[in-house]
């Protein structure tokens, strides 16, 4: 694939407090506007302002980009397996002059170090068993209280992942709901 016959538009996505331009293009995850599962939870997510941040399937870089602009101090990395995605991400990223790193990695698979936060709008086209993965895997990838924070519609999809988020981490609770969208919240302990 040759990364520069991407039709690149550039859009306003409209974020529960404010709004960003950011750049859109064919075969990723909501081109056309801010979907309503990151809307719920970019609205909803717990994050501390140094934090270590991991943005996994960060699509075109909005949630990482959203939390960089209100966190300043906090670390954030960005990781995605589509290579549009990742090139949309990084310039995303530079629109804002932010510095975060952009990955192309397979749920975890290039993604090295502990985070205090993984933030995830589970890609539920993928299939189930990639979205376990990830759930799985950030349990490896968490500090010591660290937390995975994931939205989904509780019921499409999201009442399994708050049991597999259980079943995984020993705890999961409710931390935000809206338009049939809930962020769970486990905490590695």
């Amino acid at each position: 694939m040759i990364l520069e016959e991407i039709a690149i538009k550039r859009l306003t996505f409209r974020f529960p407090d404010c709004s960003f331009d950011m750049f859109t293009g064919s075969g990723v995850f909501s081109k056309s506007s801010l979907d309503n599962g990151t809307s719920v939870l970019l609205r909803h997510m717990q994050i501390k302002p140094k934090d270590r941040v991991l943005d996994l399937g960060c699509g075109i870089g909005t949630v990482g980009v959203y939390v960089k602009k209100k966190n300043p101090e906090a670390e954030v990395i960005l990781s995605d397996t589509n290579e549009r995605a990742v090139f949309l991400a990084k310039k995303n990223l530079k629109l804002y002059h932010l510095d975060c790193p952009v990955i192309i990695s397979d749920v975890f698979s290039k993604i090295d170090g502990s985070f205090d936060v993984i933030l995830l709008n589970p890609p539920q086209a993928a299939g189930k068993d990639v979205c376990f993965a990830m759930i799985e895997g950030a349990a490896r990838h968490l500090v010591p209280n660290g937390s995975l924070q994931l939205v989904a519609r509780h019921a499409k999809g999201g009442a399994s992942f708050e049991k597999k988020m259980s079943n995984v981490f020993g705890n999961v609770s409710q931390i935000g709901k809206k338009s049939g969208f809930t962020v769970y919240k486990s905490i590695l302990s």
